[in-house]
């Protein structure tokens, strides 16, 4: 799934979380619970064997190309939409090319400079077969008797772990079964990416939902896009700064900070993991009751509101985890 989690000073205060499942809008308090038990991501598997760039469409090879870049489309489905467009087009920039969001001949010559292959084989392992997985369920008090909301499927463990949809390894894989040891996969060449330096500012934009890491001669370096904020608990525009880092972080549930919830239902302690309402990461800011955290379903984000909080795939908000240190400065702009 993602990337690896580093170690991270975590606050003494109890972090306080605002977030939307698919289902009911969450904000709640998370507390920074990392246990070894728990699957929050998938360990990456270096793929080693090239694959020939004709089974790659140039939407594809776009994709896995800026996701390599560090200007990420978000999960990666081989269909050019709005967010590759915004992708290429904040790649465009930092290239000094025309922003067009469009593959043009400049910005395919850039992408493929000094580039690696798009997509590699890989063999799948036991670890990423066996779980555990479980379904998970739709209410809070169900959630919290689980011993960790783990992966439902290993083909969405897979395709955390290369940063893709299931439906595209499917399409890339006909015939081989996700959930079976020792099947070779053809996947987007994602695991052997460069670090990401360290950033000195993070620009949350609401205009065009990314959030865009910056060096201290003001250049954006990186891009992810986001899902932030909605009519009832809009992304708190300002100057902040990170407070915390919290990886695998537990979700406390509290109805009467949650928008659309029953507010007659009972407080409730959330356990870790990839399918929690916070993902994988939590990046606590000087907002109260704010912060920067994972998702349970990569593919909505930038199609769905939030309750306020900056959402991010688990792969972005753990690279971005990597990226920034408590202080840094965060500015959340329309």
């Amino acid at each position: 799934m993602s990337l690896r989690l580093s170690t991270v000073r975590l606050s003494t205060a109890i972090i306080i979380a605002l977030t939307a499942l698919p289902t009911f809008a969450q904000d709640a308090p998370v507390k920074d619970l990392p246990a070894k038990d728990v699957p929050a991501s998938v360990e990456p598997a270096i793929p080693s064997t090239p694959v020939a760039n004709s089974q790659a469409s140039p939407a594809l090879r776009a994709q896995i190309l800026l996701e390599r870049a560090w200007f990420s489309p978000g999960e990666i489905d081989g269909q050019w939409g709005s967010k590759s467009r915004s992708a290429l087009s904040a790649f465009q920039r930092a290239k000094g090319l025309t922003a067009t969001g469009e593959l043009d001949d400049a910005s395919l010559a850039a992408l493929d400079t000094g580039a690696a292959a798009a997509l590699v084989n890989y063999t799948i392992t036991a670890a990423d077969v066996d779980g555990p997985f479980v379904k998970t369920p739709t209410s809070a008090l169900a959630k919290s008797k689980m011993k960790s909301i783990a992966y439902q499927s290993a083909a969405e463990a897979i395709g955390e772990k290369f940063h893709a949809s299931p439906a595209l390894l499917r399409k890339l894989n006909p015939g081989v079964a996700l959930d079976a040891a020792g099947g070779t996969l053809v996947v987007p060449n994602v695991m052997d990416m460069a670090p990401l330096p360290m950033a000195s500012k993070i620009i949350v934009d609401k205009s065009d939902s990314a959030l865009r890491l910056f060096d201290a001669e003001g250049n954006a370096y990186a891009q992810f896009p986001i899902t932030s904020g909605s009519s009832e608990f809009p992304l708190p525009i300002g100057d902040w700064a990170i407070e915390s880092i919290a990886p695998n972080p537990s979700y406390s549930y509290d109805p009467a900070l949650i928008a659309g919830a029953n507010k007659n239902d009972a407080k409730a302690q959330l356990p870790p993991g990839p399918n929690g309402p916070v993902g994988t990461m939590w990046m606590g800011i000087s907002k109260p009751h704010y912060g920067i955290h994972g998702t349970p379903e990569p593919g909505q984000i930038g199609r769905t509101q939030s309750s306020g909080c900056v959402r991010l795939t688990n792969w972005s908000a753990n690279a971005v985890s990597k990226a920034v240190s408590v202080g840094t400065v965060v500015t959340m702009q329309e």
